[in-house]
């Protein structure tokens, strides 16, 4: 019995995916919207973007209305002279839950972010909170960080800043054009298993990489980075309140694993699952693992 229901859920055909667009801060906005039931916002990492979720929203929208955005300047939204610091950023993802009608679901919504994302998601969590106690808005159900970056790893605290300095963007620029090379050499550093990339993946980031502006505004990003660290740092204590899944690769090399356990110290009842051998992008390096642990929690 239980193989004929495996096969039943195999055969089942997943429900499509929507691309959409809206407009925020003057500048086009795409996302990807599939699945019903409470919404639930993906965000994606420092050059990734929608395509980042592709082996999970899918799966994800069978049990949610999944929103998966590219931030504008990456991904194939606009390209704009906008202020991308993290809580700029995080504002203008709120203005997204609000514009898109998340913000008016009577049974509040999920939301999950991916290193950079990750602390994105963390940065709007705290907007949302602020505005639960200035008047009736939904609440967050569920906040999953993903190898969010912060303040305690390594990277957060030297590498970032470094990578924006003057003689290593220039090189930087140079190398732009030759995105798919570089983009494949830095996957690998990204999996714990560089066998498990998957046919297309190195295709599906360059095709938004090249994009012109997409460089400038990782650099903008990165020029932010040590004080965008330290808001974080004094932001997570009071997500306290808000149901927690934290995920991190036991080979992640980007974002230190070890800083899971400051994460535990400031948000104790968060729960925590370490992807054993995969790396920093463990929801595309071991998606079905990932799925379903994320939906184990939201099901909770």
């Amino acid at each position: 019995m239980e193989a004929v229901n495996a096969q039943t859920i195999s055969v089942t055909p997943p429900p499509p995916v929507e691309e959409c667009f809206t407009e925020i801060d003057g500048a086009r906005m795409r996302y990807l919207r599939c699945g019903s039931g409470p919404p639930l916002l993906l965000l994606h990492g420092l050059l990734g973007y929608s395509f980042s979720w592709r082996f999970n929203i899918a799966t994800l929208a069978r049990h949610r209305t999944v929103y998966a955005i590219d931030q504008i300047g990456t991904g194939f939204s606009s390209r704009a002279k906008l202020d991308f610091s993290m809580p700029a950023i995080a504002d203008r993802t709120l203005r997204f839950v609000e514009q898109v009608g998340i913000s008016s679901s009577s049974t509040g919504f999920d939301l999950a972010g991916a290193s950079h994302g990750g602390a994105i998601a963390a940065l709007l969590a705290a907007r949302v909170l602020e505005r639960m106690t200035e008047r009736a808005y939904p609440r967050i159900n569920h906040l999953i960080l993903v190898s969010p970056a912060n303040s305690w790893s390594a990277y957060g605290q030297s590498l970032a800043p470094l990578l924006s300095a003057w003689p290593i963007s220039a090189v930087g620029r140079w190398l732009l054009p030759r995105a798919r090379f570089v983009y494949r050499q830095r996957l690998r550093r990204f999996y714990g298993d560089p066998r498990r990339i998957q046919p297309g993946t190195i295709e599906g980031y360059t095709a938004a990489l090249v994009i012109p502006g997409t460089f400038d505004y990782a650099l903008a990003i990165l020029s932010n980075w040590r004080q965008d660290m330290r808001l974080l740092e004094r932001t997570i204590p009071s997500l306290a309140q808000i149901p927690t899944l934290l995920v991190w690769g036991t080979r992640d090399t980007v974002v230190s694993p070890d800083s899971a356990k400051t994460f535990q110290r400031y948000l104790p009842d968060a729960q925590l699952v370490m992807m054993e051998g995969a790396g920093h992008i463990p929801n595309e390096e071991c998606p079905e693992e990932f799925n379903r642990a994320m939906i184990a929690f939201l099901q909770h």
